[in-house]
Formats: C-alpha cells, sequence, structure tokens
C-alpha cells in the first residue's frame, strides 16, 4: 500500500464518484480505477459499492477511512515538520465556524497568526454548531468556534465571547415603535416569533417563556442570520438571535437587546480531545487561549 493510494481512495470518498475524483486529482479515470481495485485486492475487501446517485462506502471502507485519514494526517504532518526545520512554520490551517460573531474573532485570530507565521495557509469551513462539532470529530477542521449550548464529550472548549439576544423587529410592527433600546421577553409572547434552526436553541428559548406560563410562537427556524433577516425586513415575523446580527441590518428592521431574563449567547474555541493536533494547529491553538490567559492577568 502506497502514499497515492490513501489520497485516491479519501478524494473518491469524498466526491462520491470516480469521474469528479480523477478530475480533481488530474488523472484519468481507468488509472485510478485500477489502483482502487489494487487497493481493494491488498486489503481483501470492497472499499466502494455502486449505488443509483454515486459511490457509496462498504462497512469496511467505513472502517478503512478512518485509518486513511490519520495515514494522510501523519504523512502531511512529517512533512510540515521537515519543511518547519527549513523554512520555519507552514502548513494548512483547518478552521470551521458558525455565523454571530465567530467570523470577526477568526478573522483577528487568523491575522495575529499570520505576523508570526507567514507560510501558513488557511482553509475555513462555516456552517451551524452542530455541523461544525461533526467536522472537528470527524477531523475534517481541527480547530472550531461554537455557540453554547453544547455536548462536552470528546471536545476540549473554553469560552471567548460573549452577546446579549436581540429581536429583530420589523419597522411597521406595533413593538418596533416603543421607547428605549431593549425589551421585555413577556412582550414577545403574543407575536409570532423566527428563531435560530439548531434545536438546543428552541429548548433554551422556551426556556426563557416557561415563567410566563406559555410557549413561543414559533413560525420559522433557519440556520443563517442573514435569512432570518430579510424574512423579517418582509414582515414574517420577529427574528431572536445573538446581537452580531445586526450587522446584516441595512434597513427595514429595529433591533432591540432582549431583558427580563437577561440572556446571552456564549462562543466556544473547540478542539477533539480525542485527537492531537497537527503542529500548526497546535501553535494556533496555543495563541488564542494565550490571548484569553493574558486578558484574565
Amino acid at each position: 500500500m502506497e502514499l497515492r493510494h490513501i489520497r485516491y481512495f479519501l478524494t473518491i470518498a469524498e466526491e462520491g464518484s470516480f469521474t469528479k475524483a480523477a478530475e480533481k486529482l488530474c488523472i484519468a479515470q481507468p488509472p485510478l480505477s485500477r489502483q482502487i481495485r489494487d487497493l481493494e485486492e491488498e486489503l481483501d475487501t470492497q472499499l466502494f459499492v455502486r449505488k443509483a446517485r454515486g459511490l457509496e462506502l462498504t462497512e469496511s471502507g467505513e472502517r478503512f477511512m478512518q485509518y486513511a485519514r490519520r495515514i494522510k494526517q501523519l504523512s502531511d504532518q512529517s512533512l510540515e515538520d521537515i519543511r518547519e526545520m527549513r523554512e520555519g512554520l507552514t502548513g494548512r490551517l483547518y478552521l470551521a465556524t458558525v455565523e454571530g460573531h465567530a467570523p470577526e474573532l477568526f478573522a483577528s485570530w487568523i491575522c495575529d497568526f499570520k505576523k508570526k507565521y507567514p507560510l501558513v495557509e488557511y482553509e475555513v469551513w462555516n456552517g451551524n454548531s452542530d455541523d461544525v462539532v461533526k467536522r472537528v470529530h470527524a477531523g475534517l477542521n481541527e480547530v472550531g468556534v461554537i455557540t453554547l449550548p453544547y455536548d462536552e464529550e470528546g471536545l476540549d472548549g473554553r469560552l471567548v465571547y460573549t452577546e446579549p439576544w436581540v429581536a429583530m423587529i420589523p419597522e411597521n410592527h406595533p413593538l418596533a415603535t416603543e421607547k428605549g433600546d431593549s425589551i421585555e421577553i413577556a412582550k414577545l409572547a403574543p407575536y409570532e416569533l423566527i428563531i435560530p434552526s439548531r434545536r438546543s436553541r428552541r429548548k433554551e428559548i422556551e426556556n426563557w417563556f416557561a415563567p410566563l406560563n406559555c410557549e413561543p410562537k414559533i413560525i420559522c427556524r433557519i440556520a443563517h442570520m442573514l435569512n432570518a433577516y430579510e424574512l423579517t425586513a418582509g414582515g414574517l415575523g420577529i427574528a431572536i438571535y445573538p446581537a452580531s446580527a445586526a450587522k446584516y441590518i441595512s434597513k427595514g428592521v429595529v433591533i432591540k437587546r432582549i431583558v427580563k431574563p437577561d440572556v446571552t449567547a456564549g462562543y466556544v474555541l473547540v478542539k477533539s480531545s480525542k485527537r492531537n493536533l497537527s503542529k500548526v494547529a497546535e501553535e494556533f491553538w496555543n495563541m488564542v487561549n494565550g490571548i484569553y490567559d493574558d486578558d484574565k492577568k
């Protein structure tokens, strides 16, 4: 078994197609198929099965992929370490982030990191917290930022930022004309709400309304703040999101901080507690933690 077999196998699994994988690898499809057949013969098992919508991994293929990722990671890390001895820290940093304030955090951290390690490259993936956690667990991204709450099993995490929750209210809504920049939860109870799609978020928001002996009137659950803003501006309902959602506002919506109770959204830096970070990711993790350690002094 050679490293090229590992790279070919992982690319095919990622693309779900020999044709797409061949294009990405810049090789012809017949030689690629032959390499995978050689790998299957060496392992004495079938790794892929053809389906109507493309390729799927067999049970053996799923198991082999776990080892293949580790082998590739070790290979990449060894190359990075050797280059580092000659040129300084190099490699690619695989990050994952949610919306809200997290992109601003990553932008600041990456800029600081680049000053120290100018040869490092970056690949940043964006999604909701549940997806970020899945990618960190799977090793697709080494470091991520998610929002509270989260399941701490298998993760190391550190709180790096908090912000209040706000109500995004259509400008022609009765609540939009009330004085002040805050609004009590009780005043939102009669109206239809747009909230984040994450399951734990719904439970959290329902808990805010529990002391009122009522449930929130949720009309829409949506992952992305920009889409929530557009629906709010269109008059669908009042959106409840972290305060950084205000950065998407251009017109048509009034922002009010939610009070009674005063509720906050927390952002957490996470990594897998079961997998060692690459050298470049470890340096990044330590740098970010150092920033917040210094803040406490």
